[in-house]
């Protein structure tokens, strides 16, 4: 299941570092190269609910595997595309894919495992989210520049195949049947239709207004997602109040602590996935780094936010509580000492690999129990409504992440007065870390708020 969804995840990353390569070979636009990097995370934000009501009601090893081989036949057509066209229409496909694929995780996870093997099972499944984003940049920067038998970019979607096909012959063997006496809920297509528009406007704008310096029609989306945001809250209330089966049972949103939880897990995938981005830009744009380098360069963060992620459980129990706090505080001091290291445009030196570590610490203990804290009181029953609202959450974070602070980084980038390239980025990357270390400050203080509540 994890190597899966590490696929899938990866496949968010790759094409960022192959888009030059493919804008080159296939004489795509500016508008067409966003697509095809972009079209990918459209459908996947957009189709996660859709992917874990799915799961739910036809189970969740039949429609895993199902996602899994559409996303492997998907990634095959990618990689045979002759012109951009082609490839933005199987790229959206294979967004479709993991958004069938993924959200099956959780609910597996939530059915199988219980006690302390479920918190070892999430530990991995956060390691695996960790992973995967350094890991789609050093892995696409490895294939784009072997070339392989003259293929250019092709690898980075073909390299998908001989996996997936694996992953198909293995799941088929060991992923638990699916159980015959859960009776399915009946399917809310209204809902489901309401909440994938307010997903799409609010995620479309996200994903390509930055590039397009936020055009009006970017604003009039992010409006209209508010407005069918509320009438599909206020429709499934109705619903539910009828005695219907909304999409998410309401039940789910009562969880004591569920919506606090929901709220540093957006935190967390924002602050992370903005600290990549803007550090990505900085690295390559600023200081001249290959995509390779600048991929590893992120190797600390990705191994200590893993680490922390598999073993947390096993710290001394009076340490739990004060866990996620704790690692928001230390993820926002060390995103401001990143800033700080490299604010007069060199290298940062050793210790800049030190608050790499540190953020992944910290962030990893903001992610880790949350998730589980989140999960822990969600009964069998619930688990695709938990797994499809928590999976959302976490993409939409990203999303926002990506948007939000790549925004200020351009921003101040071109705002600055600083002689240099690599100065002007410099100086842009400290504001941007500082913003960093402000948004990791509200997850420190988002449970003591509530709890005074």
């Amino acid at each position: 299941m994890l190597a899966a969804q590490f696929m899938a995840l990866l496949d968010v990353f790759i094409v960022n570092v192959a888009a030059p390569t493919i804008r080159a070979e296939l004489a795509a636009s500016g508008a067409g190269l966003q697509l095809v990097v972009a079209g990918y995370t459209v459908s996947y934000a957009v189709l996660l609910i859709t992917g874990a009501r799915l799961g739910d009601r036809f189970g969740n090893r039949r429609v895993m595997l199902l996602g899994l081989a559409f996303f492997t036949a998907a990634s095959l057509a990618c990689g045979l595309a002759q012109n951009t066209g082609q490839l933005i229409a199987f790229r959206l496909g294979q967004g479709a894919g993991a958004a069938v694929m993924i959200p099956q995780v959780l609910s597996l996870i939530q059915r199988n495992f219980t006690g302390h093997a479920r918190v070892r099972a999430l530990g991995a499944y956060a390691a695996v989210l960790a992973v995967g984003a350094a890991a789609g940049q050093v892995v696409g920067g490895v294939l784009v520049a072997a070339d392989l038998f003259g293929s250019g970019w092709r690898p980075v979607f073909l390299v998908n195949v001989p996996i997936g096909l694996a992953l198909l012959a293995a799941g088929a063997r060991v992923l638990p049947r699916d159980s015959r006496a859960r009776a399915p809920r009946a399917f809310d297509l209204p809902g489901l239709l309401l909440l994938a528009a307010a997903v799409s406007l609010f995620t479309v704008p996200l994903v390509l207004g930055q590039e397009q310096d936020w055009p009006l029609w970017s604003w009039l989306s992010l409006a209209s997602s508010a407005a069918f945001l509320a009438v599909f809250v206020a429709y499934e209330h109705r619903l539910s109040t009828r005695g219907g089966a909304p999409l998410i049972a309401p039940r789910v949103l009562r969880i004591p602590g569920i919506g606090v939880a929901a709220l540093r897990i957006l935190l967390v995938m924002a602050v992370n996935a903005g600290f990549l981005f803007v550090l990505t830009l900085h690295f390559q744009a600023g200081l001249g780094h290959s995509a390779l380098r600048t991929g590893l360069t992120f190797a600390p963060t990705a191994v200590v936010f893993g680490v922390v992620g598999l073993t947390w459980a096993r710290w001394p129990r009076p340490l739990q509580r004060a866990l996620v706090p704790a690692g928001f505080t230390v993820a926002a001091v060390s995103g401001a000492a990143v800033g700080l290291l490299l604010r007069d445009g060199s290298f940062g030196g050793p210790w800049l690999y030190v608050a790499f570590a540190a953020v992944g610490l910290g962030l990893a203990l903001g992610y880790s129990p949350s998730l589980t804290g989140a999960l822990a009181g969600v009964r069998q029953e619930d688990a695709a409504d938990a797994s499809g609202l928590l999976a959302t959450v976490t993409q939409l974070g990203q999303l926002v992440g990506v948007a939000v602070f790549g925004s200020l980084f351009l921003g101040r980038l071109a705002d600055t007065a600083a002689v240099s390239a690599g100065q002007r980025s410099a100086d842009a990357l400290l504001v941007c870390c500082l913003a960093l270390a402000v948004t990791a400050a509200l997850g420190a203080v988002s449970g003591p708020v509530r709890a005074r509540r």
